[in-house]
């Protein structure tokens, strides 16, 4: 399974929702500038988990975006699957119901039922909140390794 960049950077757009939006709604602009992301592209990819009710909009002075729902109960999967639809890796006929004449005597259609339920297994164990977590772990520790120059002596 690849997945495009509506995954991608839909992901990090969630993320991002997460981590700011607890306070008050973001605008797309200030998740564009944190992420990089173009403002027309984010527009398409928020309106899409909107859509899915994962996020939710606020109009006005103060408006923006916030998640619809606390990050502790919004999975990669439920971001990735409202981005991209099906997340299978190989969808196989044979599982579908749409027939295979070579259904009976398969036996790769086990190797592709394993590896879908473990993707599946995967991406909706992990939570929005998880992956704040981390990025503010990774901010810190970032911060840590940054030299200060203000507190050295000037020996000049």
């Amino acid at each position: 399974m690849k997945l495009s960049t509506k995954g991608r950077y839909g992901l990090r757009a969630a993320i991002d929702l997460a981590q700011y939006s607890e306070r008050e709604a973001v605008s797309i602009s200030s998740i564009a500038l944190r992420q990089n992301i173009s403002e027309g592209y984010l527009e398409q990819l928020v309106a899409k988990l909107k859509k899915a009710g994962l996020v939710m909009s606020t109009r006005g002075a103060q408006g923006g975006y916030r998640l619809a729902r606390p990050a502790a109960e919004i999975s990669v999967g439920d971001v990735l699957r409202a981005l991209e639809g099906n997340l299978d890796a190989v969808v196989c006929s044979a599982q579908t119901g749409e027939g295979c004449q070579g259904a009976d005597l398969c036996v790769t259609k086990y190797v592709w039922q394993k590896i879908n339920e473990s993707i599946t297994k995967t991406v909706d164990e992990i939570m929005l909140s998880q992956l704040v977590e981390e990025s503010r772990k990774a901010q810190k520790k970032s911060a840590d390794q940054q030299p200060d120059y203000g507190a050295q002596k000037c020996l000049g």
